[in-house]
């Protein structure tokens, strides 16, 4: 009897935890997101071994308006999505490559990647995420949101659930979170 106690203290301790669920939401491995300033509705993909969130688009361009630099892009999403959006850089940020995605000619082991923000909403979470923009056409998702957008939200990933948050239902005035 003595033993039993004595082995049930580590999951009782383990409850106990602050790291537990206080104050966070649980998602499935898949959500649905609606990206505010694009006013779109997407399927995203909830990854926590990537570390940025990227959004699928194409015919990415850099330009200067007003002295600050400014990204235009194409969703690639499919065929509907045809209008030229633009967004200003937040950054330009360094993805490292894959093994297979190595061009030894080309000498870098990462891919430079325009960095920009958007509020998305998350279940009942509204947030400004840093987003990275490459073309994810080939991938079942057109968004990816990894861990550090995933700690903005406060969100646990439970890959046994999809679409656990439902659609999306933040109020359009709402103040952004943290």
């Amino acid at each position: 009897m003595r033993l039993q106690l004595l082995a049930s203290l580590p999951c009782l301790f383990a409850l106990l935890s602050p790291s537990m669920a206080v104050g966070k939401s649980i998602y499935g491995l898949n959500e649905y997101v609606h990206i505010e300033e694009l006013d779109l509705l997407v399927a995203a993909k909830l990854d926590t071994g990537a570390k940025t969130a990227s959004l699928s688009a194409r015919d990415i361009k850099r330009f200067k308006r007003d002295g600050e630099t400014w990204v235009s892009f194409i969703l690639a999403i499919d065929d509907t999505h045809e209008r030229t959006f633009e967004r200003p850089l937040a950054r330009i940020s360094k993805i490292k490559r894959r093994a297979g995605d190595y061009d030894p000619d080309e000498d870098k082991t990462y891919t430079a990647r325009p960095v920009i923000d958007l509020e998305l909403c998350l279940g009942q979470t509204l947030r400004t995420i840093e987003v990275n923009l490459t073309d994810r056409s080939a991938f079942q998702y057109p968004l990816l949101i990894g861990s550090e957008a995933l700690k903005r939200f406060g969100a646990m990933v439970d890959p046994s659930l999809k679409y656990a948050a439902g659609k999306p239902g933040c109020i359009n005035d709402a103040t952004p979170g943290e």
